[in-house]
């Protein structure tokens, strides 16, 4: 008797492209989870200075991709063998990304701060098509903008207050917002570099981060060995795993449903928190996670398959 789990594993009509795409889909959902978990690791971690603390976790995923490229054979010319522009994108969308975050959230209340940065699912969406040559339908852009409007939703759930004197805070949180989107579309172009890149981008991120932080910040060490747990924890997870998942889902994946499903992060986070008595679960929350999930289903739709 034929296995009908195996038939339908091993159909003739899912091609090696169709499998690879949603092995790439996986992991850049795998991606948004362990962004999701970035908030409560982080209070678990406690008042650690921002650079100091990207610093710490960066160079836990640079450790992590360099042991797992030398598990694999790959020398160390492999690891930093790359051209310049490909350098100026990995560090300039991890550190930069970072930098502009941490500026923003000094010069802004870090709700709106959020709220603004929280435009990059929606700009990878919108730059998918002029800069990773993607046909954009109105199913994806709709999708973005349903999440973006969840997001609207669980901010507005906390109160928000735009104000002039902020506008500096809200530019640059602009600038993360399109940074992070330009650095993850312009990643797809440059598909012949491997995944393995990444721990040379965390490692020269680490760097310039232990730089900002001597030059700005004053050292505050985790204190409980939970906190440098959950240090250890954010630079396997959210600050180093995620960063390797998202490369080869932005490069190998539909870069237009991943903006759409990237809306979940937000969600995810606050969930979490309400989980580990860190926030009030609030009606905003539910409808915000409602409309993130529509968005995200409206987005993955293609007609002609389930």
């Amino acid at each position: 008797m034929l296995d009908k789990r195996r038939l339908v594993l091993y159909s003739p009509a899912m091609t090696k492209p169709d499998v690879d795409r949603r092995r790439a889909m996986a992991a850049g959902m795998a991606a948004i989870a362990l962004w999701g978990a970035l908030a409560a690791l982080s209070v678990s971690a406690g008042p650690i200075p921002p650079f100091q603390m990207v610093a710490m976790t960066f160079t836990v995923g640079a450790t992590l991709g360099i042991v797992r490229a030398r598990r694999r054979g790959v020398g160390w010319a492999g690891l930093v063998g790359w051209p310049g522009r490909v350098w100026l994108l990995g560090i300039g969308g991890l550190f930069g990304y970072h930098a502009l975050y941490f500026a923003a959230l000094q010069l802004a209340p870090p709700a709106e701060a959020n709220l603004v940065n929280y435009l990059w699912p929606l700009l990878i969406v919108l730059l998918s098509a002029p800069l990773a040559g993607e046909r954009l339908g109105w199913p994806h852009i709709a999708g973005a903008v349903l999440g973006f409007a969840g997001v609207v939703l669980l901010a507005l759930g906390r109160g928000l207050a735009f104000a002039g004197d902020h506008a500096l805070g809200y530019a640059l949180a602009l600038g993360c917002a399109l940074v992070w989107s330009l650095y993850s579309v312009l990643s797809r172009r440059l598909g012949e570099t491997p995944t393995d890149a990444i721990a040379a981008f965390c490692a020269a991120s680490a760097v310039l981060s232990l730089a900002c932080h001597l030059a700005f910040e004053r050292t505050v060490w985790p204190g409980a060995p939970s906190a440098w747990l959950a240090v250890l924890a954010l630079g396997l997870g959210p600050a180093g795993a995620a960063f390797y998942l998202w490369d080869h889902a932005v490069k190998r994946g539909d870069i237009r449903v991943l903006g759409a499903l990237s809306y979940a992060t937000p969600i995810l986070s606050t969930a979490l928190l309400v989980v580990c008595g860190l926030a009030d679960a609030t009606d905003s929350l539910l409808i915000a996670a409602a409309l993130v999930t529509a968005g995200a289903v409206l987005a993955s739709r293609q007609p002609g398959r389930r």
